[in-house]
Order: C-alpha cells, then sequence, then structure tokens
C-alpha cells in the first residue's frame, strides 16, 4: 500500500508569491510604489511649502500692505498698490539702485564670461601640472559671495591696500578706491570677474566635447586660429555660452555681499554701491518697511524672469546644439 503525506497547509510553494503579488494587482503595486515615492520626498516637500512657497505667498500679500515689522499682523493696513506706485513714481532711491545694478551686470557678466573663456581655452592643452593650474584658477569660486572675500578684497583695495602698493612701484599714485564715489563699483566688478572659476570649469566641458575632426578639416581648407575659433569653437560652444549667460546674468543681478561689506550696508560712498538686492535689504531690514521691500523683491523676480524669458526667446537665433537642431 502507497503511503501518501498530505500537504502542509502552512507551507508556501515557490509560486506562491507570484500569485499573491498577482492577486494585488498592477494598480496596487503602482500605489504602493508611488507612496513610498511621495514618503522618499517628504524632506524636500515640507521644505519647499516651508522654507520657500508659504514665505513667498506671505511677502506677495505683504507687498499690498503697509507692515513693517513691529506691528502685528492683526493691525497690518491692506494699502493695495501704493508700495507699487511709490516705487515706481516716488522713490529716486529705487531707480538709482536699478541704475547701479543694471551698470554692474551689463560690464561684469560680458567680461567674467570673456575672462573665463580664455582660460579655457589656454588650460585646454595637455601640458604638464595643467591641473594644478585649473584648480588654482577655480578656487576664487569656490570662496564664493564670502564676507571673509570681501574683507581681503577691500583691504586690497584701500589707500594703503596691496594694489596702491604694487602702483607705488611703478610710479603711479594711489587712491582709496572703495571710498571713491567714481572707482567703488568698478572694485565690486573686478572682484566678480576674479571669480570666473565656475564658468571656466564649464567652459572647458564644453570644449572638450567639441570633435577634432573639425578643426582638422577647417586646417585643411586653410583656416588659421581665429577662423577656427571663430566658425568652429563659438558654434559648438553656443549652447555652453547659453548656460554661462543665463546663469551668470542671474548671479549680477543678485550681487549683496560684497556691495554690503564695501558699504558698512549703506550703500555708499554715495550710493555708488547701492546695488537693488541692497536697496531692498535696507528698506526691509533698516528702515523696517516690509510691505514696501516686499513690493520690491516681487519685482525684481519678475525682471528676473522676464530677462531669463527673453535669453530662451532669442537663444534660438544664435544657439546651435550638435543634432543640427535649434531650440
Amino acid at each position: 500500500m502507497a503511503l501518501t503525506t498530505a500537504p502542509d497547509p502552512t507551507r508556501r510553494g515557490p509560486g506562491s508569491g507570484r500569485a499573491h503579488s498577482a492577486r494585488r494587482g498592477p494598480g496596487a503595486i503602482r500605489h504602493s510604489e508611488g507612496l513610498a515615492g511621495y514618503v522618499f520626498l517628504s524632506p524636500w516637500l515640507i521644505g519647499l511649502m516651508g522654507v520657500t512657497a508659504v514665505p513667498m505667498l506671505l511677502s506677495l500679500y505683504l507687498s499690498f500692505t503697509n507692515y513693517d515689522i513691529l506691528t502685528p499682523f492683526s493691525e497690518v493696513e491692506w494699502v493695495g498698490l501704493a508700495n507699487y506706485e511709490r516705487m515706481f513714481t516716488a522713490d529716486p532711491s529705487y531707480w538709482h539702485a536699478v541704475r547701479v545694478t543694471l551698470t554692474f551686470a551689463l560690464v561684469a557678466v560680458p567680461l567674467k564670461l570673456a575672462a573665463a573663456l580664455g582660460v579655457a581655452l589656454l588650460l585646454n592643452r595637455a601640458w604638464r601640472g595643467v591641473g594644478l593650474f585649473r584648480g588654482l584658477f577655480y578656487l576664487p569660486s569656490l570662496l564664493g559671495g564670502s564676507v571673509a572675500l570681501a574683507i581681503v578684497w577691500v583691504n586690497m583695495f584701500n589707500r594703503d591696500g596691496a594694489f596702491n602698493s604694487l602702483l607705488s612701484l611703478v610710479g603711479i599714485e594711489g587712491r582709496p578706491w572703495v571710498n571713491d564715489p567714481d572707482w567703488a563699483l568698478e572694485t565690486l566688478m573686478v572682484l566678480a570677474i576674479w571669480q570666473f572659476g565656475a564658468p571656466m570649469v564649464i567652459f572647458l566641458a564644453g570644449l572638450k566635447q567639441v570633435p577634432t575632426e573639425l578643426y582638422e578639416a577647417a586646417s585643411v581648407d586653410g583656416a588659421g586660429r581665429f577662423r577656427q575659433f571663430r566658425n568652429v569653437t563659438l558654434p559648438m560652444l553656443s549652447p555652453v555660452i547659453f548656460f554661462n549667460l543665463v546663469l551668470e546674468t542671474i548671479n549680477g543681478f543678485q550681487g549683496f555681499t560684497a556691495a554690503f561689506v564695501l558699504s558698512n550696508g549703506t550703500g555708499g560712498p554715495v550710493d555708488s554701491t547701492l546695488m537693488y538686492t541692497l536697496n531692498l535689504y535696507i528698506t526691509g531690514f533698516t528702515e523696517l518697511q516690509m510691505g514696501y521691500a516686499s513690493a520690491m523683491a516681487w519685482v525684481f523676480l519678475l525682471a528676473i524672469a522676464a530677462i531669463t524669458a527673453i535669453f530662451f526667446s532669442t537663444g534660438r537665433f544664435w544657439v546651435h546644439y550638435s543634432d543640427g537642431e535649434d531650440r
């Protein structure tokens, strides 16, 4: 007589897990995966809402009020468009800050990108120790907009600073550059241009992607270095130039730390370094006109968005991508 063993009801077969997943259905699996994704995203979502979205909406509301930080929210007076009307029609310091910021961005940003591209072209060669030079040129950008760097810069361009000492060696009389209204903004421009390391690295990465066959073909056609740069390098680098141009323009308009340190938070001498963001800070945190400062911040945001949109709308005329399609 053959003996048979009854199957153990608590024992799961090799295909039981797949059968259980199949019974759950693809919809349930996608739901659980989506829930897990939101759990992992929750720190970022909390930060977005608490640090960015809610404060932005609050500042938008405050831009239509006369809030002054010291007044409780329950007593804030709604003034409508009065802050915006004052900004555009009755505040000469606002338009002065706009002119200073535009001058800074229109001069410093192109010169910074030109310096970054020029150094990237020099470092795009297999020289001995070229890696060390790349690191040294990038080093100032690591410091960013630090207060310590701004303090060092101010001391360098004082009347008794290192820059005037160098000028004295060649018989040139120096001046208090940071305290001279005609030159204070220019010292900030030089500081911004000197920190060309970040766009330089991006340009260098773009140069590495340019096919050498294009230079060889241009050389066979009799093109010299300048024509190769104009007809090969610049068109192939146009997406990288566009990327750097957008980022550095936005950074140029947001300049604050160096202007604050140089002028001790006043925008001096004689408002020559009164950048837009510094004027906004003075209005909101020194003069306690937070409602008016909020209106200034929103106009600033819209202005940067408009400038960025102009770049993207005009980029299709001069930005060329390797796939042959302009965007």
